[in-house]
């Protein structure tokens, strides 16, 4: 704990888009400092004198803790903690915490509108519009492209924790059938199927899991493959889950029904993503804005503002370190 209490957020704008109320979070600090953006070689710079450091994407490695000798709190404003050396921060008696289940309201609906998205073909229909084939068409309605109920469908689920349990909720409340799915590396469950059986017997997968050792790449070639002719896949968790490649063949192929994914392996996604040809067909892409609802970005502020003030008097909240 410490009676310095000069905060500075490092990457506001990731955060804040103007629409959100800062108020319990200045209330904790003397001082709080939002910086749009910080480029890497300004980290060190902005957080001198600092006791807290405020990060949603921007990286706090060791060096920078060694030359910020005052930092002594580090608040994560999203769940994942990738961008902060843990280790490093225990050595230097840095307390760093994160926000969790902030999102969950806002990326259950977009798993499910993306999921609706590709069994109404909505992409589809929207371009056929657009394209003036509805106002040229010889009957009242344009049916170019089939369309698939979810009633009576199977929806596999990969990652049942809090958002994939609201994820299921939601599919059930459209009539759809839930199984779950075992995870790799973790113990086995009876209310799991092995991924195999569960691939098989699916109308549509959606993944909710977290992205490690045992994740990276787990949805393959072979994988997509065990799937249903004419099955979807959506994934609103991490992009290194599935092998990009592998799920652009398997839309060329004809062998899914169709994909949507919110998330890529890497952020911007770069030139030479094989997800970002124009030539895939029934692929939707959004940009990791499932968890933006600016309800959801409000709860972050609450929960930076709860940790912080759990911190100031004595009691860590959501410590991750």
């Amino acid at each position: 704990m410490t009676n310095n209490r000069r905060a500075v957020f490092l990457d506001h704008t990731s955060l804040d888009r103007g629409d959100l109320n800062l108020s319990p979070l200045r209330a904790h600090f003397s001082d709080l400092q939002l910086c749009a953006q910080t480029p890497p070689e300004q980290v060190i710079e902005r957080l001198q004198g600092a006791s807290v450091a405020i990060s949603n994407k921007i990286l706090i490695d060791a060096a920078t803790m060694a030359a910020c000798p005052d930092l002594k709190l580090i608040l994560v404003a999203a769940t994942g903690t990738n961008n902060v050396d843990l280790h490093a921060a225990r050595a230097h008696g840095i307390t760093v915490s994160n926000c969790q289940g902030y999102g969950t309201p806002s990326v259950a609906q977009h798993t499910l509108m993306l999921l609706l998205a590709l069994a109404t073909r909505l992409n589809d229909y929207q371009r056929a519009v657009g394209a003036g084939l509805w106002q040229q068409a010889s009957q009242f309605c344009l049916l170019d492209f089939p369309i698939v109920e979810l009633h009576g469908k199977t929806l596999g689920l990969l990652g049942h924790g809090e958002l994939g349990g609201a994820v299921a909720k939601l599919a059930e409340a459209f009539g759809m059938r839930v199984v779950l799915g075992q995870l790799p590396g973790r113990p086995a469950r009876a209310d799991r199927l092995p991924l195999d059986e569960l691939l098989a017997q699916v109308d549509a997968l959606t993944l909710h899991c977290p992205l490690n050792e045992h994740t990276r790449h787990f949805i393959g070639a072979r994988e997509l493959a065990l799937l249903k002719p004419g099955a979807f896949v959506v994934n609103t968790a991490r992009g290194g889950l599935i092998d990009e490649q592998a799920l652009a063949d398997a839309l060329r192929s004809g062998h899914l029904g169709g994909a949507a994914c919110d998330v890529l392996s890497v952020e911007p996604p770069t030139a030479g993503n094989p997800l970002l040809a124009a030539d895939i067909p029934r692929l939707i892409i959004t940009p990791h804005n499932a968890w933006g609802s600016r309800e959801a970005r409000q709860r972050i502020v609450g929960q930076l503002s709860e940790n912080a003030q759990a911190y100031f008097s004595g009691t860590a909240l959501r410590v991750v370190s």
